[in-house]
């Protein structure tokens, strides 16, 4: 506290007409406010406070910035004034300097970001951190912390701005402050390498199967519910995407991620909408390619989601030659077909739906094709080989016949081939 006071002291004469927060707020893109107010204090002056505070613990700081940040948002609340009909006290300003009180909390979130994730829980669940009219200011705040941990400022943009953007109380003003967010943070030199480095963190992903499944969501929305913002949404994906699937394929983690992803992939690929199916369905297959485990999910929810799989089988079935050279073992696939052909037959046999009968034809169609191509076995791809390499050998020899000594070893050793061939 003293260490605030000594900021107010030195910032007393700087009153709301010099910083008028709420307006350069209002009116500033995000890329303008990551240095107010730090651009008014010298380096060595920021450097002997930052180390200073680094030496405080966290659960320290953590009040610190509690305090610092209840300050600022009272303040807000007696600008904006009582909600009509509320019977709750305004709180006064403090006596301090607004502007000493920015410049600390910047501080130290950029200096220690982490103390953010510790308050992460009660910034979700307590009211005075939530709304329209304080998202500025949380903004400005994650904002800070980017500038100090790209990683842990992503970790906050996900965990409490991402689910904003899905709610449908999310106003266009406030959808653009979220996506500036991101933007500035995702455009920061070296972002992509530094995130995806950070994709895991003290066990915890950076961006987990959920929030891959509203990030997909607000990507992909229906036709009818695309806006301005969708092209943004669009940029920005691929990257954040690439870090909600980053890890060590075949880990004993990367296998449990895969296998929570494919539960959302699944539900979101039967929601009827084309360029999200198209997208989860991909992802779905992406989930076979990192764990076996997630054919016998299928195998459950498959009658259920049978739009989803239907989509996921002509999808397999069309570009077999790539997506079966990423798959760990075909042998799980084929058994999984097998149980899917079961299914469609006894499905078949009883079912009046006319819609429901066509989607269990086509995926009976899906499976038989699949199964035919797996039935052909490794042994056929040999002898294709053989027969392809025989034929350039005839070739080869019809144009230098007289000068070859007909030998078959020598014929074997002139084609790099064994001797048993």
């Amino acid at each position: 506290m003293r260490f605030a006071d000594y900021f107010g002291r030195a910032f007393a004469s700087v009153g709301s007409a010099q910083f008028p927060w709420l307006k350069i707020f209002k009116e500033s893109p995000v890329a303008k406010l990551v240095d107010i107010p730090l651009a008014h204090i010298s380096e060595d002056v920021y450097r002997t406070s930052v180390d200073w505070l680094s030496q405080k613990t966290p659960e320290a700081l953590g009040s610190f910035v509690s305090w610092l940040l209840d300050s600022i948002l009272a303040d807000l609340t007696s600008h904006l004034g009582a909600v009509k009909g509320s019977k709750k006290v305004v709180q006064p300003a403090p006596s301090k300097s607004q502007v000493a009180i920015f410049a600390v909390l910047a501080m130290v979130v950029r200096r220690k970001p982490d103390v953010l994730i510790s308050l992460l829980p009660t910034m979700k669940e307590n009211p005075k951190y939530v709304g329209q009219d304080k998202l500025p200011v949380i903004v400005w705040v994650f904002l800070q912390a980017s500038q100090g941990d790209l990683v842990v400022g992503l970790y906050m943009w996900v965990h409490l701005l991402l689910p904003l953007l899905c709610g449908k109380s999310c106003n266009p003003q406030s959808r653009d402050l979220i996506l500036q967010l991101i933007e500035r943070m995702l455009s920061t030199p070296k972002a992509r390498p530094i995130i995806l480095n950070g994709a895991v963190r003290k066990g915890e992903r950076l961006i987990p199967p959920a929030s891959l499944d509203q990030l997909m969501k607000v990507t992909f929305p229906a036709p009818s519910a695309r806006v301005k913002a969708t092209e943004r949404f669009e940029a920005i994906y691929p990257t954040l995407k690439e870090v909600a699937l980053a890890g060590s394929s075949g880990s004993k983690a990367m296998k449990q991620v895969a296998l929570q992803i494919s539960n959302y992939a699944i539900k979101a690929a039967g929601e009827g909408i084309p360029d999200l199916s198209n997208e989860a369905s991909n992802i779905f297959i992406w989930c076979l390619s990192q764990n076996n485990e997630c054919y016998k999910h299928w195998d459950k929810l498959y009658l259920d989601n049978l739009s989803a799989s239907v989509l996921i089988l002509k999808k397999l079935s069309d570009d077999w030659r790539i997506h079966s050279s990423k798959q760990l073992s075909l042998d799980p696939l084929r058994e999984t077909l097998k149980l899917f052909k079961q299914k469609n037959e006894k499905a078949l046999a009883k079912e009046d739906d006319a819609a429901h009968h066509a989607l269990l034809k086509d995926a009976d169609k899906y499976c038989k094709s699949m199964l035919g191509r797996l039935s052909k076995g490794p042994g056929c791809l040999k002898i294709l080989m053989v027969l392809a390499i025989l034929a350039l050998i005839a070739a080869v020899v019809s144009q230098n016949m007289q000068s070859w000594d007909w030998d078959l070893n020598k014929l074997l050793e002139k084609f790099n081939l064994p001797q048993n061939f």
